[in-house]
């Protein structure tokens, strides 16, 4: 008789178990359904480069870092290797090899030296030279180079990048090299097979394949990303997601982790998304984005159901730059806008893509919901400047006047001319203090309150009139006014003698 080991013992007894009850075809099938990945590797791979950056930076006269003179260095060596510090000679051999002595051998004088800085992955996006990457890869680099798979090394200039995207492009001198195929990323399916292929912790030409578990995960204005499950890890970054038949459909650019390596999810930048903006690199070195001037945030379904929209889509606008398209197009605080040339808003995420893509000085239409009733917006869009900080409104309340107790929790006050002068509104009451459903849903004194419902706030007394009349049963829309920024906070009335 044989003698198994435990765990080969139970493997033996789990086989003649199931064989009796399942067909050898049966077991087989799963084995044949799993992809291989060998001639896609072996047609993509020429195509994905490894990109290696250095910055320069300044050695003293004796190669010590700045700041750190040859006593700091002999009490370094004395203390964890009992040897002196290397000395630099004085018309001998030199830390860096050559000759000493010349203009870099006095006291004060230094030398520049290229220091590596970081290590990523891009690819070949034409035959003659222009090469894709993240913006994270080369940023900040003095020099920039790009190894093929056939161990040819290019400097490379810098094309042009786009943080907002995080994309970039590069261009090597070189001709006949093996373009990547550019593929569809409108027609990714979640479930499908999907592999990477990049230089994870410098490994040049790793490949790693999972699926793609998601898609239009919004983690930035402009970034509908794909998520997959494919192993991706710093070094990745820049490399191509690629499909079954052998196309980039993404640029593998950030991971979800708590530790830095890898934790089963990975986010790519879409390849449409990508190349809209490569284009304009190569054409012009930078990217032109439209926008109307305008703050927005998502539509809940409590904001929608107190307003009586039909469903939670579109974006809800916080504030109106003044002066900007979406001002002088007539767009106020509370609105919600559903569309855009034509184009259903879905989520807040999409409008920044829609009008990002909109050409500067287009004249377009935007669908807003304003009190019950759609209408449409004729406006021009203007051009996306970079990006400036906004001061938070310093301004104080005044000293409170009397207050009013209502169903929602609010004592408020009117307003004085130069206070409405100052935030620019026609009406509205101030927050003097809050309890009760007011308090529950984050409302602060100070706070300013435009609208009840369909019915704007003009002063207290009608403000106390609106509420009296509040029904307990039903949800209302407040619109709400903080510093610079406006929104509908969703409201249930209390009954009386309720806190």
């Amino acid at each position: 008789m044989t003698i198994l080991p435990l765990r080969k013992f139970f493997a033996a007894a789990v086989v003649a178990v199931c064989l009796p009850f399942a067909p050898l075809t049966a077991l087989a099938a799963p084995a044949a359904n799993l992809p291989d990945f060998t001639d896609l590797v072996d047609k993509v791979g020429p195509s994905v480069v490894n990109i290696r950056t250095t910055t320069r930076v300044t050695l003293s006269p004796r190669g010590l870092p700045p700041g750190m003179d040859n006593g700091d260095m002999s009490e370094f060596f004395r203390r964890f290797f009992g040897i002196p510090v290397p000395q630099g000679p004085q018309g001998g051999q030199s830390p860096r090899g050559g000759q000493g002595g010349g203009q870099d051998s006095g006291p004060d004088s230094g030398n520049d030296t290229e220091q590596s800085s970081g290590v990523g992955s891009g690819f070949i996006m034409t035959s003659d030279g222009y090469v894709m990457t993240n913006a994270h890869v080369v940023d900040d680099a003095d020099s920039i180079y790009v190894t093929l798979t056939d161990k040819r090394e290019f400097k490379a200039k810098l094309i042009g990048v786009d943080d907002r995207t995080d994309v970039a492009v590069v261009k090597i001198q070189a001709n006949n090299l093996p373009a990547i195929t550019i593929g569809d990323s409108n027609k990714v399916r979640v479930g499908e097979w999907v592999l990477a292929i990049g230089s994870p912790f410098g490994l040049e030409n790793t490949v790693t394949a999972g699926i793609v578990s998601a898609k239009g995960r919004d983690t930035g204005d402009y970034l509908p990303f794909i998520q997959t499950d494919v192993a991706v890890n710093p070094g990745n970054s820049g490399g191509p997601l690629i499909n079954m038949q052998g196309e980039v459909i993404g640029i593998n650019s950030q991971i979800y982790s708590r530790t830095g390596g890898f934790m089963g999810i990975s986010f790519a930048i879409p390849i449409d998304e990508a190349m809209r903006v490569a284009d304009q690199l190569k054409a012009t070195g930078k990217v032109t984005r439209g926008r109307i001037a305008v703050a927005i945030g998502e539509v809940t379904k409590d904001v929608a159901d107190s307003l009586g929209l039909p469903k939670a889509q579109g974006a809800l606008v916080s504030s109106v730059e003044p002066g900007g398209p979406a001002d002088k197009a007539g767009i106020q605080p509370g609105d919600i806008i559903q569309k855009f040339n034509g184009q259903t808003v879905d989520a807040a995420t999409d409008l920044p893509r829609m009008v990002g893509d909109t050409k500067p000085g287009t004249r377009s239409t935007i669908t807003i919901w304003r009190k019950g009733t759609t209408r449409d917006l004729p406006i021009t869009v203007a051009e996306l400047q970079p990006d400036k900080g906004t001061k938070a409104d310093q301004r104080k309340a005044p000293e409170p006047k009397p207050r009013a107790a209502n169903a929602l929790g609010l004592s408020v006050t009117d307003l004085t001319a130069d206070q409405l002068s100052q935030l620019k509104i026609k009406g509205g009451v101030m927050v003097d203090s809050v309890d009760g459903p007011a308090a529950r849903a984050g409302l602060q004194k100070g706070d300013i309150i435009l609208r009840v419902g369909d019915t704007d706030i003009t002063g207290a007394k009608q403000f106390q009139e609106v509420t009296s009349r509040l029904d307990s049963q039903k949800m209302v829309a407040i619109l709400v006014r903080r510093g610079d920024n406006t929104q509908f906070v969703p409201l249930r009335p209390r009954n009386p003698g309720q806190k």
